[in-house]
């Protein structure tokens, strides 16, 4: 069986497993905003307002994490070729995990690892522009150990079956579906609560992700670092709500080598973006 059924089968057990009734959820509808987003071969500092609906919960085995972004940039960053209209598009994450404590009623910790898991899911993605219009499919899977601290952090090593199928919206010629070669992240992602006389929490992701072998042009894809952090502050109390309820704060995403580009020759590959960000839980 090829690695790509074989990864696909194993997910379509995890979504076996994640159709049990959930111990526990929270869902979530934020919006954040930045004026200096970057994108691959564009020089411009980019405007981007973004909203996303998340959902994360537990149940007897594991737990799940779905997103979805829906991402609007402005004129600088356009729909179509000579169009004011900026780009729009959606990404959607899926990260499923066993923890393995669970499944087998015995303690995986050790030192600052409270259990140990296997995560798999998948990232999807349309955008329409000018330029590259992706259509980005990903499969994961991998290992994952749930660290001892307040709130998670969860750190995992997934393997990444990666394909797109671009279409060229200067050229308007469409790209076959072609996949990368087989390729690792490192990812840890973690909420962890603290109070300095206000409550606070520090939350976010980062991802580290090895070459993925050519590009569509035939040009090497260099390694990536995505990291996404931000402080929020619990403002619930001022609405008379139950805490959690009401978020607002500012957060700072450093992507170097965005979608594998190399910024030593490609323009616009690293962004520095810090933007503000306000959640409602439900």
């Amino acid at each position: 069986m090829p690695r790509l059924a074989r990864s696909t089968a194993v997910l379509a057990l995890f979504a076996a497993c994640s159709a049990q009734a959930a111990d526990w959820t929270d869902t979530s509808l934020s919006y954040r905003y930045g004026t200096k987003f970057a994108e691959p071969y564009n020089n411009n500092d980019i405007t981007k307002n973004i909203v996303n609906l998340s959902s994360v919960s537990g149940y007897k085995y594991g737990k799940n994490f779905f997103s979805v972004d829906l991402l609007m940039s402005s004129e600088l960053d356009p729909s179509a070729a000579g169009s004011n209209a900026g780009a729009h598009e959606a990404y959607v994450v899926y990260r499923h995990t066993l923890d393995f404590g669970k499944i087998f009623n015995k303690s995986y910790a050790f030192g600052p690892v409270r259990g140990v898991g296997l995560s798999g899911g998948f990232d999807y993605n349309s955008k329409t522009d000018a330029g590259y219009n992706s259509k980005k499919r990903m499969l994961v899977l991998g290992p994952t150990l749930m660290m001892d601290v307040p709130g998670f952090l969860d750190i995992s090593l997934l393997a990444l079956w990666e394909s797109n199928a671009p279409y060229n919206g200067y050229t308007n010629q469409a790209t076959p579906r072609y996949a990368y070669k087989t390729h690792a992240m490192l990812t840890g992602a973690w909420g962890i609560p603290f109070n300095i006389g206000i409550p606070l929490s520090f939350e976010g992701y980062a991802n580290f992700i090895t070459g993925k072998g050519t590009n569509e042009f035939g040009g090497g894809t260099a390694p990536e670092t995505n990291i996404d952090m931000q402080i929020m502050y619990d403002i619930s109390e001022t609405f008379g709500t139950p805490k959690n309820t009401f978020k607002i704060g500012v957060e700072y995403q450093y992507w170097k080598n965005k979608f594998g580009n190399p910024d030593r020759i490609v323009p616009g590959a690293t962004a520095k973006t810090p933007m503000v960000r306000a959640e409602y839980h439900f």
